[in-house]
């Protein structure tokens, strides 16, 4: 059910965030620790980043093949240098197609999103009703076929109705509405988000009935001192907190954590 990973802090190289790690995103493709759903994640990857000292959109790399198989990733990671960061690793589910448009991170003018769960039996349940409330522009950003694009769009739809809100709450709202949604279709949504501007890490660890998957952050610690990770699975032993089930959490640039349940 695919694996995340965030970063929000002081400069570092995408290299310092990938690898090296005991439990690396990269070992994490191939033989990941607590993935309930699937066995590995082989169906490709994606990064998003912000430049470090640039005002401009995020840029984002992308592939459809194996993380451990893109001979270009070692050296662009060694090039690469930024405050923030998102990434993630592909476990296609059943009957999605292996392309670029089903390929994250998905990007929205200065944001980026990952997504890790799945809405069960998308195209017979929520796929209608997510796409009825959408404006025009966010119904045709949609180029891909899954669920997690479409959750992303509503989420979008949300924030942009209601100006006045902040991402967390329009994120709170959106959440609410699918699990209500998910219940009266009997489904269910699992719901482990990522978003960002550059400037803050808004995610959630949220299903609409059972336990969510595994979604951890890490603070200020001595291997990536001065900023906050977070992570579908610990990447080294250290004093990794797991996130609340049904909760949102927010971290900016100044590291101030906040955290609220759904």
């Amino acid at each position: 059910m695919c694996r995340l990973l965030a970063y929000i802090g002081s400069p570092i190289s995408l290299e310092h965030l990938f690898y090296n790690h005991e439990n690396s995103i990269i070992t994490q493709s191939y033989q990941p620790r607590e993935m309930i759903h699937g066995k590995v994640n082989a169906d490709g990857f994606g990064i998003g980043w912000y430049h470090a000292t640039k005002n401009t959109d995020p840029f984002i790399y992308k592939n459809v093949l194996p993380i451990w198989n893109d001979i270009n990733l070692p050296n662009l990671s060694r090039y690469v240098e930024s405050e923030c960061m998102l990434s993630y690793i592909r476990s296609a589910t059943p009957g999605q197609a292996m392309d670029f448009s089903n390929s994250q991170p998905f990007k929205y003018k200065d944001l980026l999103f990952t997504h890790n769960g799945k809405i069960d039996n998308f195209r017979q349940t929520l796929y209608i009703p997510i796409r009825k409330q959408l404006n025009d522009e966010l119904y045709q950003l949609i180029d891909g076929t899954t669920d997690s694009e479409h959750i992303f769009a509503f989420i979008l739809n949300q924030w942009e109705a209601n100006p006045s809100k902040t991402l967390e709450q329009a994120l709170s709202t959106a959440l609410l509405t699918l699990k209500d949604w998910a219940k009266s279709h009997q489904t269910k949504l699992n719901a482990n988000l990522v978003l960002s501007d550059g400037n803050k890490i808004v995610a959630s660890r949220f299903s609409s009935e059972s336990t969510p998957p595994s979604l951890y952050w890490l603070e200020d610690d001595s291997t990536f001192s001065g900023a906050t990770v977070i992570a579908s699975e610990p990447l080294f032993e250290g004093k990794w907190k797991p996130f609340p089930e049904n909760s949102i959490m927010s971290v900016g640039k100044n590291l101030e954590i906040q955290i609220q349940q759904i």
